[in-house]
C-alpha cells in the first residue's frame, strides 16, 4: 500500500507545480505583451488580475467540445491527450532539486520524448480532416524535425564538454564557470532553436492567423484545445529549464538542494520571458526563410563546431 502511495504522489508532486507555472505563465506572457504595447492585459478577475488564469481553465473545460463530423472520432480525442502526457512526461528526469526518475540517459531520454511530440501534432492534423489543420500541422513536423538536428548536434557539442549523459553532470561541470561563456555560439543557436522547437514567435508558422486560421488546432475548442495549450506552455517552461542546466549552471551550491532548485527556476523564468519578448519584437518568419535558417546556416555551423569540440577533447592533456 505505502509503495502504491509513492507512486501516485511522486509524479503529483512535480506535475501540480507544472501546471500551475503553466497558468500563471499564461497570465505573465498576457500581462507582458499588453504593457509592451502600452496597454494594461488581465486586470479584472482577482486582484491585479492573478484569477485569470483560473478562470480562463474554468471556461475552456466546461465548454462543450466540439467534434467535426467528418473527424477521425478516436484520434481527434487521443492526440490532445498525448500532447499534454509527453509534456508532463519531459518533466520526470529534470533534477529540481531531485529527479522524479533518475535515470543515466536522462539527455537522451528528453530528446527522444520531445521528438514523439510531433505525432500528437501531426495526428490531430490529419484527424480534423480539415486542409488548414492538415497543412499546419505538415508544417510543424517540417519545422520541428527540422531544428531537432541542429538540437541533437548542439547536445553532443555540450555533452563531450560536460563529459557525461546525466542531467546533474551539466551542474558539476559548472561549478567554476558557466558552459555559457566558452560556448556562447552553441548557447545562441539553442535558444533560437528551442523557439523553432516549440512553435512561438517568430517560428510560429504552424499557427499563422492570415493564411491558415489558427493551425493544427484549428477544429479544436474547449477541453481538448486547452490540453494542446497546456502542452505548449509546459514545453516552453522545460526547454528553458534546459537552457538553464545546460549553459547557465543550476547553481555554484550544489550542496544545498533548495537553493539549487530556487537557483535554477530563476534563470529558467527569466529566460521565459525573454521568449515573451522576442513575441513582442519579431514579426513571423516567412516558410522558406526558417527552412533555409536551419539547413543553410545552423546545420553547417553546428557540424563545424561538434568537429572542432571533438579535437579539442581527443588531444592530450598538458603536462
Amino acid at each position: 500500500m505505502l509503495l502504491l502511495m509513492t507512486n501516485l504522489i511522486n509524479p503529483l508532486a512535480y506535475i501540480i507545480p507544472v501546471l500551475l507555472a503553466v497558468a500563471f505563465l499564461t497570465l505573465v506572457e498576457r500581462k507582458v505583451l499588453g504593457y509592451m504595447q502600452l496597454r494594461k492585459g488581465p486586470n479584472v478577475v482577482g486582484p491585479y488580475g492573478l484569477l485569470q488564469p483560473f478562470a480562463d481553465g474554468i471556461k475552456l473545460f466546461i465548454k462543450e467540445p466540439i467534434r467535426p463530423s467528418t473527424a477521425s472520432p478516436f484520434l481527434f480525442l487521443l492526440t490532445p491527450v498525448l500532447a499534454l502526457t509527453l509534456a508532463m512526461m519531459l518533466w520526470a528526469p529534470m533534477p529540481i532539486p531531485y529527479p522524479v526518475v533518475d535515470i543515466n540517459l536522462g539527455v537522451q531520454f528528453i530528446l527522444a520524448l520531445s521528438s514523439l511530440a510531433v505525432y500528437s501534432i501531426l495526428g490531430s492534423g490529419w484527424a480534423s480532416n480539415s486542409k488548414y489543420a492538415l497543412m499546419g500541422a505538415l508544417r510543424a513536423v517540417a519545422q520541428t524535425i527540422s531544428y531537432e538536428v541542429s538540437l541533437g548536434l548542439i547536445l553532443l557539442s555540450v555533452i563531450i564538454f560536460a563529459g557525461g549523459f546525466t542531467l546533474q553532470m551539466f551542474n558539476t561541470t559548472q561549478e567554476s564557470i558557466w558552459l555559457l561563456l566558452p560556448a556562447w555560439p552553441l548557447a545562441a543557436m539553442w535558444y533560437v532553436s528551442t523557439l523553432a522547437e516549440t512553435n512561438r514567435a517568430p517560428f510560429d508558422l504552424t499557427e499563422g492567423e492570415s493564411e491558415l486560421v489558427s493551425g493544427f488546432n484549428v477544429e479544436y475548442a474547449g477541453g481538448p484545445f486547452a490540453l494542446f495549450f497546456l502542452a505548449e506552455y509546459a514545453n516552453i517552461l522545460l526547454m528553458n529549464t534546459m537552457s538553464t542546466i545546460l549553459f547557465l549552471g543550476a547553481s555554484h551550491m550544489p550542496s544545498i538542494p533548495e537553493l539549487t532548485s530556487v537557483n535554477l527556476m530563476t534563470k529558467a523564468a527569466l529566460l521565459s520571458l525573454l521568449f515573451l519578448w522576442v513575441r513582442a519584437s519579431y514579426p513571423r518568419f516567412r516558410y522558406d526563410q526558417l527552412m533555409h535558417l536551419i539547413w543553410k546556416n545552423f546545420l553547417p555551423l553546428t557540424l563545424a563546431l561538434i568537429l572542432w569540440h571533438v579535437a579539442l577533447a581527443s588531444l592530450p592533456p598538458q603536462l
